[in-house]
């Protein structure tokens, strides 16, 4: 995984930049916020998420890391990929959505372009396990570790299977610590998975 691009702005549009990473001009979409605030020639520091198909690999980048949690947040629902997942930041701040999937606030969701009633009533069944109140407002929670394992295991190549049967060969081991390293457990799931 890409989790950061640092480097001198090249080039930026309305929803993208060019990042110089030592010679190297990497292509990031992103919010057009995020854009806005890209200045040709300056240093510039994206949060980053890679999400690799069949056909490409698409780099994603935030200013904040919880705009990139959410966006990964929204795209573990079924049908929403990272077009709409990116749509959602645009439009939404982390706390915002948080807020109303927790509400089941489905107007406050249908704001952002692709999403539909269904749509917004899937988000919150699939996601109301994962939002929770943090001091008085509500903050998307992390992924759980399990999910972040299986992410990264399929984004290496293994299918669901493997990676579902090495999540369940670690679980003792991520729940004898209440606040699991997820580098840890991945390491851990990778060794399950070379044997």
């Amino acid at each position: 995984m890409i989790a950061s691009v640092s480097g001198n702005v090249l080039v930026a549009g309305a929803s993208w930049v060019v990042v110089d990473v030592n010679g190297l001009g990497v292509k990031v979409f992103c919010t057009p916020a995020c854009a806005a605030a890209a200045r040709v020639g300056q240093p510039f520091t994206l949060h980053t998420s890679l999400v690799v198909r069949e056909d490409s690999l698409t780099l994603f980048g935030f200013i904040l890391g919880s705009e990139r949690d959410f966006f990964e947040l929204v795209q573990s629902v079924s049908g929403i990929g990272p077009k709409i997942a990116l749509a959602s930041v645009s439009v939404l701040s982390p706390e915002e959505f948080g807020a109303a999937v927790a509400a089941e606030n489905i107007a406050a969701i249908t704001q952002v372009p692709g999403i539909g009633k269904k749509g917004a009533q899937r988000l919150v069944i699939e996601l109301k396990d994962k939002v929770g109140p943090v001091a008085g407002s509500t903050l998307i929670g992390h992924l759980r570790w399990r999910d972040q394992v299986l992410s990264g295991l399929q984004g290496l190549g293994w299918s669901s299977r493997d990676a579902e049967a090495a999540c369940e060969r670690i679980a003792d081991f991520a729940s004898a610590d209440p606040t699991p390293s997820v580098p840890e457990l991945m390491r851990a799931a990778l060794q399950t998975l070379a044997k």
